[in-house]
């Protein structure tokens, strides 16, 4: 029998973490002929949220807990969830229901047709500041602007994906991974499934602006490289720039056009010609720092503190 898993990262969700268990678990058994599992990963949650989940696990022992030593961040808590699970499908969703699990069946058979990555995208997002959609638009379109890798638009981190993608991403040892990046890049057999974004149901987002504009340099560095050329092209301008002096004061001498301030010329044609060797040579180190930073992301993204249900 087929089996699906579904991972929830858990961070300060006291207030959704019962309601959160009992709609996912309500709309796993209506799906019948599979097995399931809920992964929750407690990514380093102080208050009441870890007991909560503890007192379900021994409940349910379909239910697995994972539980960070501190929190490491939402991306690293369901790149943990993605390392335990067992499934043949497995769904990534938030806890604050803002993400239907009433679509999950809906997805399923998407899945059950052949395709492998089954992303949720929103028609709308209800409960939302016109300040977040506005920088979560102006997000996307810097990230596929710069990225060799199109990352479809008005997406999260809300999808259905098989096994072997899982495990292909599973495999890559890299840090500060970008997921939703990850699982475009990968390829496989990929179709949206469109739906209405809710409110959340309790609590208070765990996304403000400093982690949203962490997420963003995650993605752009990740996929990326063109912000390093950038630099090398300002390099190039202020060259340019530099050249252009040089010649207007040669024909301002030439022509005795003498309105320029004594010094003028030999500051401005030093600082923006030295401006743009710097530049210039920062470019040619960071394409090598570059690639040796992508080689070398030895540390562990996540350290797990506590499991609860999990066979060793």
């Amino acid at each position: 029998m087929k089996k699906i898993s579904v991972v929830i990262p858990m961070y300060y969700e006291e207030k959704v973490a019962d309601e959160c268990y009992n709609r996912v678990k309500k709309c796993l058994q209506e799906i019948k002929n599979y097995e399931h599992e809920i992964i929750f990963v407690n990514d380093g949650s102080k208050d009441k949220t870890l007991e909560i989940l503890e007192g379900i696990a021994n409940k349910d022992k379909s239910v697995k807990v994972i539980s960070f030593s501190r929190n490491f961040g939402h991306q690293a808590a369901v790149t943990a969830g993605l390392k335990y699970v067992t499934g043949d499908a497995i769904i990534i969703m938030d806890a604050d229901m803002q993400d239907p699990p009433e679509l999950i069946a809906d997805m399923l058979k998407l899945w059950e047709d052949g395709n492998e990555v089954i992303y949720g995208k929103r028609k709308s997002r209800e409960g939302e500041s016109i300040f977040k959609l506005l920088t979560a638009k102006m997000f996307y379109k810097t990230l596929n602007a710069l990225s060799d890798v199109e990352i479809p638009k008005d997406t999260g981190d809300f999808r259905l994906v098989d096994r072997k993608v899982v495990d292909t991403v599973n495999a890559m040892p890299e840090h500060n991974k970008f997921l939703r990046g990850l699982f475009s890049w990968v390829g496989y057999k990929q179709t949206p499934f469109e739906y209405e974004r809710k409110e959340r149901v309790a609590g208070e987002t765990k996304y403000p602006l400093k982690k949203m504009l962490k997420l963003a340099s995650d993605g752009i560095i990740s996929f990326s490289r063109k912000p390093l050329k950038l630099v090398g092209i300002l390099g190039f301008i202020s060259i340019f720039i530099s050249i252009i002096i040089l010649i207007y004061t040669l024909i301002s001498y030439a022509f005795k056009l003498n309105h320029l301030s004594a010094g003028w010329t030999s500051i401005m044609v030093t600082v923006t010609f030295f401006a743009g060797v710097q530049l210039l040579s920062i470019w040619i180190l960071s394409e090598y720092i570059g690639r040796i930073y992508d080689e070398t992301k030895q540390r562990p993204q996540y350290i797990v503190e506590k499991t609860i249900n999990i066979e060793k």
